[in-house]
């Protein structure tokens, strides 16, 4: 594992980080606006989570958010490894159906933590799952466009023609100068820029989409690996709700339909406001963003007063039931013992028709 310097986006003391797994040649990359400020990393490698701690541990910073351009085939995400470890916040593209996300963007969804945002730009072709990242000067591409290549497109979900639109109508458009940074590179490349790859990318000196289709499909590439191990690996390592359920602490969406508005009940929506503006709200309850989470049930917190002088209980919801079941736990951990969430989150809420306010 390989890392490298500080770089400043118009700020020098913003934290980046370049760190490669060489056994899968894949680029995780982690990002801070300051030491001692929140972080988000873009995909982790699962076998790395122990070192990518390490220097969160070291840069003093708190790991917020985890994200993967797309359901990787050639190594397992750290998505899950890192969630369990951290309490961050897991993220991909609405069109996943990786369980263990927390957060599902779409194309044009600002990824912000403090002091950073980032632009999700909606990129199939790779996979039907694959979104890139912009970042004010530059753009972590996953596996859509690499450092004078582009993912392969002949499994899961691929299209050649959707990638042929991704990049030549997306990706292609962007400031020649940005800095371009994949989720892979096996020549020891590290990052370039849009008018490079516009110039030299051999994939992209052609004169049509169906030139680019033909050529993507007579690749004949062996498949990677680990594909057979990854891929339900991937797609499978969410929070087990089911314990939460044992334990007693989920209220399934037909029974909280009849306790909303109860007087003895705090609903508390963990959600981001960019999250209730696209999906809308459950009408009545308070808005305490997951991130804020630890304050906020902590002593004199505004969800730790709420319980404990006037005895309601928190009744926790999120997108689904990831952030909401990762609460509850933390929140018995706190002593707040009656706290419990709304199973499967606001999309099983719509599911069972309860209300929503936009």
């Amino acid at each position: 594992m390989q890392y490298f310097g500080t770089q400043g986006f118009g700020e020098e003391n913003v934290i980046f980080r370049q760190l490669f797994d060489q056994v899968s040649g894949t680029y995780t990359y982690l990002l801070a606006s300051r030491r001692g400020g929140e972080a988000l990393i873009i995909d982790p490698v699962l076998e790395k989570v122990d070192h990518y701690l390490r220097v969160i541990r070291e840069l003093d910073l708190k790991l917020v958010k985890a994200v993967d351009t797309h359901l990787h085939a050639d190594h397992i995400t750290g998505l899950g490894a890192l969630r369990d470890k951290t309490h961050c916040m897991t993220i991909m593209g609405e069109q996943s159906t990786v369980d263990v996300v927390s957060m599902r963007l779409s194309d044009g969804d600002p990824l912000h933590v403090e002091g950073i945002q980032l632009e999700a730009i909606y990129t199939p072709g790779h996979t039907d799952d694959s979104y890139c990242f912009r970042m004010e000067d530059r753009v972590f591409t996953g596996d859509t466009l690499l450092i004078r290549g582009t993912g392969r497109t002949d499994f899961q979900n691929g299209s050649a023609d959707a990638q042929y639109e991704s990049i030549f109508n997306r990706l292609l458009k962007l400031p020649e100068e940005t800095l371009v940074y994949p989720a892979h590179d096996y020549k020891g490349d590290t990052v370039s820029t849009i008018g490079e790859e516009k110039r030299f990318n051999p994939r992209l000196q052609i004169k049509s989409k169906q030139e680019y289709v033909d050529l993507m499909g007579n690749l004949n590439l062996a498949n990677p690996k680990m594909m057979d191990v990854a891929v339900p690996a991937n797609q499978h390592q969410g929070l087990n709700q089911q314990d939460i359920i044992e334990h007693g602490w989920a209220i399934m969406p037909e029974q909280a339909k009849a306790m909303i508005g109860a007087h003895d009940i705090v609903l508390v929506d963990l959600r981001e406001k960019s999250e209730q503006q696209r999906h809308g709200q459950i009408p009545g309850a308070l808005h305490a963003p997951y991130g804020d989470l630890e304050e906020n049930i902590g002593a004199g917190g505004v969800l730790n007063v709420l319980a404990t002088a006037t005895g309601r209980r928190l009744l926790f919801y999120c997108a689904f039931g990831e952030r909401s079941a990762m609460a509850v736990q933390a929140a018995h951990e706190a002593g707040l013992e009656t706290a419990c969430h709304i199973h499967g989150g606001i999309d099983a809420w719509k599911k069972a028709g309860g209300a929503i306010m936009q």
